[in-house]
C-alpha cells in the first residue's frame, strides 16, 4: 500500500496537517496527496535554484565573493538537523493485516521533520525525534484506517470526480494543464496510473469524511466566535497589520469553521476505528 499526502503550501483552501493535544495528527481534505506534492515542490524548487544559479554566475559573482570574504551569507546560518531513521524497522505498523512499511513511513516522517526542524531553528528547541516518530506512525495508522473504512463502506469515485480533483490539483499548483501536472509527477517516479489510483482513493475518503461530518455550514454565532479568536490571536502577536472587518473576513471564516468541523469528525472517526482495530506499532 502506498499513501501519498500532498502538502498544499500557501493555498488556504487545501489540506493542512495539524497536531491535537494528544499528539495525533488531524487530517483535512487532500491529505492523501501531500507527500506527492512535496516531491513536486522540491522538483520546482530545484528548477528555480538552477535558474537562479545561472543568473548569479554573471552579475552577482563579485557580490558573492565579497560575502564569502566578510563571512556573511549562508555560512553563518545554523545547519539544519538531519532526520534519524536508522532504528526504523522494515514494517512500522500492522493495521488489520495491512503493513505500513519503512519507505512509506520515511516519506511522511521526512516531510514532518523538515517542518519541525525549521521551527526549531526559530525557537532554539531541538526536535524530539522519538516523539515525532510516534506521531508520524499514528498518523499513518489513522490514514490506513480511513482508507479501509471507505473501502468497506463501498464508496465509489466516479470518473468525473477523479478528473475534477486532478484539475483542481493542477490549478492549485499553477500549472496550465493536467498533462503538465502528470508529467511533472512522472519525473518524480510516479506513473499516471499510480496518481489516478491515489486520487480515486482520496475521493472515496473525502466522501466518507463528508458523511461523518454531516452539515458543516457554520452558524452566525460560530463565525463571530471565530472572528473574536482571530482578533485575540492578532493581539497576542503584537497587533501588527490592519484587522479586516467581520464582513471582509467572513468567507475565510466560513472555510475555517467548515474545515474544523471536518477535522473533528475525522479525528472522532479515527479514534472509534482504532478502538475496534487490530493495530500493532513496531517503533
Amino acid at each position: 500500500m502506498t499513501i501519498v499526502v500532498f502538502y498544499m503550501g500557501q493555498t488556504s483552501d487545501t489540506m493542512t496537517i495539524t497536531m491535537n493535544r494528544k499528539g495525533v495528527y488531524i487530517l483535512n481534505k487532500k491529505w492523501l496527496l501531500s507527500l506527492l506534492l512535496a516531491a513536486f515542490v522540491m522538483f520546482l524548487a530545484a528548477c528555480n535554484s538552477d535558474d537562479s544559479a545561472e543568473g548569479d554566475e554573471g552579475g552577482n559573482e563579485e557580490e558573492n565573493q565579497e560575502e564569502q570574504e566578510s563571512g556573511e551569507g549562508e555560512g553563518e546560518q545554523a545547519e539544519m538537523p538531519e532526520p534519524d531513521l536508522e532504528d526504523v524497522p522494515d514494517v512500522v505498523a500492522d493495521v488489520n493485516g495491512e503493513e505500513i512499511g519503512k519507505e512509506e513511513f520515511k516519506s511522511t516522517y521526512e516531510q514532518q521533520f523538515q517542518q519541525m526542524a525549521m521551527q526549531s531553528q526559530m525557537s532554539g528547541e531541538e526536535v524530539d525525534q522519538d516523539q515525532l516518530k510516534e506521531q508520524t506512525a499514528e498518523s499513518l495508522v489513522g490514514q490506513e484506517l480511513l482508507i479501509q473504512k471507505a473501502e468497506s463502506e463501498g464508496y465509489e469515485a466516479s470518473e468525473d470526480e477523479v478528473n475534477q480533483t486532478l484539475e483542481d490539483l493542477a490549478e492549485q499548483n499553477q500549472l496550465e494543464s493536467t498533462d503538465e501536472f502528470l508529467s511533472a509527477l512522472e519525473e518524480q517516479g510516479m506513473s499516471e496510473d499510480e496518481v489516478m489510483s491515489q486520487i480515486e482513493t482520496q475521493v472515496k475518503v473525502d466522501q466518507l469524511i463528508a458523511s461523518e461530518a454531516g452539515d458543516t455550514e457554520p452558524t452566525e454565532e460560530e463565525l463571530k466566535e471565530a472572528y473574536e479568536q482571530m482578533k485575540a490571536q492578532q493581539e497576542q502577536m503584537g497587533g501588527e497589520g490592519e484587522m479586516p472587518s467581520y464582513e471582509d473576513a467572513k468567507p475565510d471564516l466560513e472555510e475555517q469553521v467548515k474545515t474544523q468541523k471536518e477535522s473533528e469528525a475525522t479525528q472522532t472517526l479515527v479514534e472509534e476505528l482504532r478502538e475496534d482495530a487490530d493495530v500493532t506499532v513496531h517503533l
